[in-house]
């Protein structure tokens, strides 16, 4: 009898834990479950990063010395004169200058000051040492009238490089060009101060984007919300001057606050500083890249500034937002002979210098970087060799 009841008691203890495991085991999916769901709602965005590098030139001014020193074997070659800066220009994904002296041609015979046509063949050697932004709005862009512009059209249309400031009909100066690279729209508007008094026809205001801030600010509504990084070339400001005037510094706000992200400043032929407004890189003057402008204060013309700037796009749930980053700068020399003529034009980094060029550079160097970090003393400039 009481073996039965120990059996009896075993059997219920049996069955109560195999209840109790059947109800563990079938619960504990359900626990597993609710981790994963929680952990899935834990879970951060997906954030998505692209990034594109853009380096700045200042102006092209081809004086009659510098084309003569092109031309060889019956035709302009100038890639020697660009020969030390192409391997830097080419490591970035965007380029800039400003042509300052109209691509014309020859055909309609080339001319210096006071009104400049240079050859085309200018443009093919700075395509191939990697420029592909170029700002055709500036002071000279009238010299030679409708024939040189229309020239100058009809060569950049064909080149794969983004123009801005000067076009040949209404219809082409109000599509405002957008491009793209490693996932980053951009387009660059370009405006000058004036045309050195040579008016411009008033059936054709297209030829040249003389400034004004409701011709900018109908520009940038157009094209804001369309693109990721926003550049306006600006030729301003009083030549020969190393410091912005108060009307270049109200113009750099005033497009800051309309959202420019980068302004590049030419025209006044010598390094002027760099600033940021808000979030706005503002480079107020880069000086010349290329001239035979002879100098009369201590070497302003010849020394110049290429400026270097990471753009990233930052996208996280669905919204993108642009930051600069890796901002560097380099200091360029405008080398020449002078002697019975000028000649044998280079630009040469100043980390390529040497005494040959210039036996006082070090000193330009100090000079001139002082210059750039007039406004911001923690602004990166190249060492000098």
């Amino acid at each position: 009898m009481k073996s039965r009841k120990f059996y009896l008691l075993v059997v219920i203890l049996i069955i109560i834990f195999a209840t109790l495991c059947y109800f563990i085991i079938k619960e504990e999916p359900k626990t597993e479950l609710k981790t994963v769901n929680e952990s899935q709602e834990k879970k951060e965005p997906e954030v998505k990063e692209e990034r594109l590098s853009l380096i700045m030139v200042g102006d092209a001014l081809l004086h009659s010395s510098l084309y003569r020193d092109g031309y060889q074997n019956g035709t302009y070659d100038f890639t020697s004169q660009l020969e030390l800066i192409k391997p830097e220009i080419q490591k970035h994904d965007l380029a800039f200058y400003n042509q300052e002296s109209i691509l014309g041609g020859t055909s309609i015979g080339l001319s210096d000051y006071p009104n400049f046509n240079s050859p085309q063949e200018f443009g093919d050697a700075m395509i191939d040492a990697g420029f592909n932004l170029v700002s055709l709005a500036n002071n000279h862009t009238m010299d030679r009238g409708v024939t040189a512009i229309q020239n100058s059209c009809d060569y950049w249309k064909t080149k794969d490089v983004l123009t801005a400031g000067s076009y040949c009909s209404a219809e082409d100066a109000e599509e405002i060009k957008i491009k793209e690279k490693n996932g980053i729209k951009y387009t660059m508007l370009a405006y000058t101060y004036g045309t050195n008094g040579i008016t411009v026809p008033s059936d054709k205001p297209y030829l040249v984007n003389l400034y004004s801030d409701e011709l900018a600010k109908a520009d940038i509504e157009k094209v804001r919300d369309k693109v990721d990084l926003l550049i306006v070339s600006m030729h301003w400001g009083t030549e020969y001057r190393s410091e912005p005037t108060d009307e270049q510094k109200r113009e750099a706000e005033y497009l800051s606050n309309l959202g420019v992200d980068i302004i590049i400043g030419t025209h006044p032929h010598v390094i002027e500083p760099i600033t940021y407004i808000n979030d706005t890189l503002v480079i107020y003057s880069l000086g010349n890249f290329i001239s035979a402008q002879s100098t009369n204060n201590d070497y302003n013309t010849m020394v110049e500034l290429m400026t270097s700037v990471d753009v990233v796009k930052t996208t996280k749930d669905g919204q993108s937002e642009i930051k600069l980053e890796n901002l560097n700068n380099e200091l360029l020399y405008n080398y020449y002979q002078k002697d019975s003529r000028w000649h044998n034009f280079k630009v040469i980094p100043f980390s390529q210098m040497n005494e040959t060029y210039n036996s006082d550079y070090k000193r330009l160097y100090e000079k001139y970087s002082s210059v750039v970090r007039m406004y911001n003393p923690n602004i990166e400039i190249n060492p000098c060799a």
